[in-house]
């Protein structure tokens, strides 16, 4: 239920609302370069300087007329002349980010770092590079080290509140999550994050109101529109939650969202309008086995309601391809030993 939002080509794009599984502790190590000491060659590096500084320039140039890969190479080039020239390494990694070369991006952005610890820009960055790439313990350190410098970015706050909340710590994401609102109350991406850690924290009035206030700021993403249906969900405020669905569906008409629908109609006692959402989730993706959960548990109703043994012997097979998917699944286990053989 988390929304993500990275800074390429702006730092309030990339979605995320990705839920990831948690990483373990560790730090991780690059083989970062490290200046030598001064020697006799001067001239030699005042040149090299030169050239890198002009590599760059020309890198630049190239980055404005949308030649990224002509850019990169006058940025790699600029490093190879001159490996301490941190703008250069900033450079490339912008263009890594962009065309998805997460590990590459840390690469450079990590160097950055090192080389200019005190850069904000530098530790941000890495850290969103990190992000990325799911090594969520260490973009949180990177975040952490921006935030030293730049207590009051209301990105970085976002980004580090998404962090822990991927990893399970949402206690740890809400100062963060709830600064990020405080310093820019307009932001959809912000307001949509803090419900999301309110929602983990089982505030769900809190999330929907967060909620609410994104879709106001902003047109409502399929993102946050589960998330608010969810919160609706689970408070219970069922008919809310089902508009909020329909308004989905009609967005984006993944197997999700028809399997939520299904979700909050089978709460609802529709049981027939739940039986003909699940089904269209399948449809939709014939591997989506929440959907075929939620159709077996329709057709193991209508067979302990009428006796139906059509829908007995239906429930099983879904039940029994819901397992082929996913074996780690102990609740169906338990219905397909229960149902398999009928009365």
């Amino acid at each position: 239920m988390t929304f993500f939002e990275s800074s390429y080509p702006t730092r309030l794009r990339l979605t995320a609302c990705l839920v990831l599984a948690a990483s373990t502790l560790g730090g991780c190590t690059f083989d970062y370069w490290k200046p030598s000491k001064p020697n006799a060659r001067e001239p030699q590096l005042l040149t090299s300087d030169r050239v890198s500084v002009d590599s760059v320039a020309r890198g630049r140039r190239l980055e404005d007329q949308g030649l990224d890969r002509q850019a990169l190479a006058e940025f790699e080039k600029a490093i190879e002349n001159n490996p301490t020239l941190v703008t250069a390494y900033m450079s490339a990694g912008d263009i890594y980010m962009k065309t998805g070369e997460y590990d590459m991006a840390a690469s450079r952005f990590g160097t950055a770092a090192e080389l200019a610890p005190g850069s904000f820009d530098a530790n941000f960055k890495y850290g969103e590079a990190l992000q990325a790439l799911g090594r969520l313990v260490d973009s949180a350190r990177a975040y952490l080290r921006a935030l030293a410098i730049k207590p009051t970015d209301p990105v970085a706050n976002m980004n580090l509140g998404v962090a822990y909340l991927n990893l399970g710590e949402a206690d740890a994401a809400l100062p963060y999550a709830e600064r990020a609102v405080r310093l820019s109350p307009k932001s959809a991406p912000a307001r949509t994050n803090l419900g999301a850690v309110y929602a983990s924290l089982n505030r769900f009035d809190d999330a929907i109101a967060e909620y609410l206030q994104a879709s106001e700021l902003s047109a409502p993403t399929p993102q946050l529109l589960m998330n608010l249906a969810e919160s609706l969900r689970k408070s219970d405020q069922l008919e809310q939650a089902a508009n909020t669905l329909e308004q989905l569906v009609r967005i984006e008409p993944s197997a999700k969202a028809y399997e939520r629908v299904g979700a909050v109609q089978f709460k609802m006692k529709n049981r027939e309008a739940a039986e003909v959402a699940f089904r269209k989730a399948v449809e939709i993706d014939v591997n989506y086995y929440p959907a075929m959960n939620g159709v077996a548990v329709c057709l193991l109703n209508k067979y302990v309601l009428d006796s139906s043994e059509p829908a007995r012997v239906e429930a099983v097979k879904f039940l029994r391809t819901s397992l082929q998917v996913e074996k780690n699944q102990p609740k169906v286990k338990e219905w397909l030993a229960k149902y398999q053989h009928g009365a």
